[in-house]
């Protein structure tokens, strides 16, 4: 491939930067004088059989979720490398997986995280493009895990608070709860719920939205505070997952909550609507005028949202597909 033509931040996707503006450089990097590189000095997984070896022997020790290939990265003044302890970025190349539009993942992931992110406030881990050697993209994300003395934060995902495992309930143990098991959980665990309930509802509502048919147990997590309590970590693994695979409408099996595919708003239509939604807040104690001017609010940002998209690093064919995707979406929230 060739080099990348970047007329946008690989990050903020502002117009005006051949690479990472200073916004970019200090929430990614750290420091707005950084100067970071958009361009990584090696090439991707599987283009030589020495620097395979050495991705097979990094990849070995790194502690993040999901089926995805991850790696760790640390930044040594201004260049990134591979490496097998304390890394301060992960980085995800395009998947070997024989997906729809593959190619497209890391941009995907991209453009989304920084939708939610700077148009719908929703917290999320600072993330970027970067590109090999060749030109092959790849994303890139800052580890929000560790406190500024080195120690981690203490991380624990819903799957594992609900105790399922592979052992115990087969592949699918990621999946096997709803989104109202979470907000019990948010209950149970988290001394703010209450202000934790509402950034959860919000994210629920962003990944529907979205067309993000993986947001499972794994990828909600809770995360030790400064002061020693739990809140709802950052936001992570945010993607259309439509613009790859013709995947449910929702990450877990068990819906939004028990019986909410024979409530009227569900069975009028066939799929999940506002109404759908307002039911949803009732259940985890978000008001119903808020959890209303929530998803009025989402919905004023579509078109801004569609903006960013054609300005990301995503095919031609991908940018049309994902307007598609939320056009369609916006279009079931209007259903009252």
């Amino acid at each position: 491939m060739s080099l990348p033509e970047v007329i946008v931040c690989p990050s903020t996707l502002k117009y005006g930067f051949t690479t990472y503006s200073p916004s970019a450089q200090l929430t990614l990097f750290g420091g707005r004088s950084k100067k970071v590189s958009h361009l990584l000095p090696f090439g991707p997984p599987g283009k030589n059989p020495e620097l395979t070896k050495e991705y097979n022997e990094k990849r070995k020790t790194i502690s993040i979720s999901g089926v995805q290939e991850k790696y760790s990265l640390v930044l040594n003044k201004n260049e990134l490398s591979l490496t097998d302890v304390r890394g301060s970025h992960i980085l995800k190349p395009v998947p070997a997986e024989r997906l729809e539009r593959i190619k497209d993942m890391p941009a995907n992931e991209h453009v989304t995280m920084q939708i939610a992110s700077q148009l719908y406030g929703i917290k999320t881990a600072a993330c970027g493009m970067i590109f090999f050697d060749d030109g092959n993209p790849a994303y890139i994300t800052r580890r929000f895990d560790y406190k500024p003395d080195g120690t981690k934060y203490q991380l624990e995902d819903f799957a594992t608070l609900m105790g399922k495992s592979p052992e115990r309930e087969g592949t699918d143990f990621k999946y096997n709860a709803s989104y109202l098991d979470i907000a019990n959980l948010i209950r149970k665990y988290v001394p703010a719920a209450g202000i934790e309930m509402i950034n959860f509802f919000r994210l629920v509502v962003f990944n529907y939205l979205f067309g993000n048919g993986d947001a499972l147990l794994k990828n909600f997590t809770l995360m030790e505070s400064e002061q020693g309590d739990y809140l709802l970590s950052p936001a992570y693994d945010l993607l259309c997952t439509k613009l790859h695979i013709d995947d449910a409408d929702l990450g877990l099996h068990g819906g939004l909550y028990e019986g909410d595919m024979i409530e009227a708003p569900y069975l009028n239509y066939g799929f999940y609507t506002y109404q759908s939604f307002i039911l949803f807040a009732d259940k985890i104690g978000v008001k119903q005028q808020l959890a209303e001017g929530i998803i009025d609010q989402y919905m004023k940002a579509v078109t801004p949202a569609m903006e960013m998209i054609r300005r990301s690093f995503l095919s031609i064919e991908a940018k049309e597909k994902y307007i598609g995707i939320l056009g369609e979406r916006h279009r079931r929230f209007k259903l009252r």
